[in-house]
């Protein structure tokens, strides 16, 4: 098989400059709210605050006290949250100045640095058509150094594509009722991997977070001769995109159609990303319906 051979110096230097500003968005801070511990336990009222949720407020106990009060809970924590890392060739594509695989990389250095201000463990499996890196989760500052390293290395990046291989590496070690989170473009699925899906959503708390380019799901507005390519076989098409272009959104939109509609019917949490929009937003919006189901 032909090595893939690839550039990844500027891609690698934006991803390590942005790991070390994501932490200043307002994405950090909806961790513990939006991922809870295996259990909690009452300790006590205490006064209520401009900085609360008034959903928090016990009205029947305010009302005995005269005064605004919420219940404190300790919470059992000890969770792990585990990131699926799709490095595959597909991702090592942008036609914007980001890169999918920089754009990943961003989201699980912001959740992941969440994790680790929490006290949390964090594991994560890189992958294209095997494992490509792995370490179970571990809580520390060593262990998030870790993943930043593996995220910043070009020497992990590129290949052909296997979710179905990725999920059933983490289905025979991983433990239960941890948090799984797939963050992958979801391109070059193969068949079954629907079955694994329901299977992973089963045991544990199943995220998928879906990033395409804009180009994924348009074609360029060309009329003339073009060379579209296969990022993982490297087989190549001339073709002239006015012709196909509607075909091909058609062909695009059902296929993000039934990678959502699995998600769904997996009683999994899914959110869909393109790279020219910030994913602050759609994942701080995904953490407030998680938090609500949480209450």
């Amino acid at each position: 098989m032909k090595q893939v051979k690839l550039d990844l110096t500027g891609g690698i230097k934006r991803l390590r400059a942005a790991t070390t500003q994501i932490v200043n968005t307002r994405f950090i801070g909806r961790y513990k709210s939006v991922f809870k511990g295996r259990g909690l336990e009452f300790a006590g009222y205490r006064p209520y605050t401009p900085n609360d949720d008034a959903s928090t407020i016990d009205w029947k106990a305010s009302v005995k006290s005269k005064k605004l009060l919420v219940k404190e809970f300790v919470e059992e924590r000890n969770l792990n949250i585990f990131f699926i890392m799709d490095v595959s060739s597909s991702m090592v594509y942008g036609t914007i100045d980001k890169l999918k695989m920089e754009y990943a990389g961003e989201i699980a250095a912001a959740i992941s640095y969440s994790v680790l201000q929490a006290g949390d463990g964090i594991g994560f499996v890189m992958f294209n058509d095997k494992i490509v890196k792995a370490k179970p989760p571990e809580t520390g500052v060593i262990q998030y150094q870790n993943f930043i390293k593996a995220l910043v290395n070009p020497n992990n990046y590129g290949g052909k594509y296997d979710l179905n291989e990725a999920l059933k590496y983490v289905l025979a070690f991983l433990k239960e009722d941890s948090i799984v989170i797939i963050i992958s473009d979801f391109i070059g699925l193969k068949k079954e991997w629907e079955k694994y899906i329901k299977i992973i959503s089963r045991k544990y708390d199943l995220i998928g977070v879906m990033i395409r380019d804009p180009r994924d799901r348009t074609l360029p507005d060309y009329s003339g001769q073009a060379v579209l390519e296969d990022p993982y076989s490297g087989r190549q098409l001339l073709v002239r995109p006015e012709f196909i272009e509607e075909d091909y959104k058609k062909y695009v939109l059902k296929e993000e159609q039934t990678i959502r509609k699995v998600f769904f019917e997996a009683d999994a949490d899914f959110v869909e990303l393109t790279t020219d929009k910030t994913f602050v937003e759609p994942l701080t919006n995904l953490f407030k319906k998680r938090a609500g189901r949480h209450r």
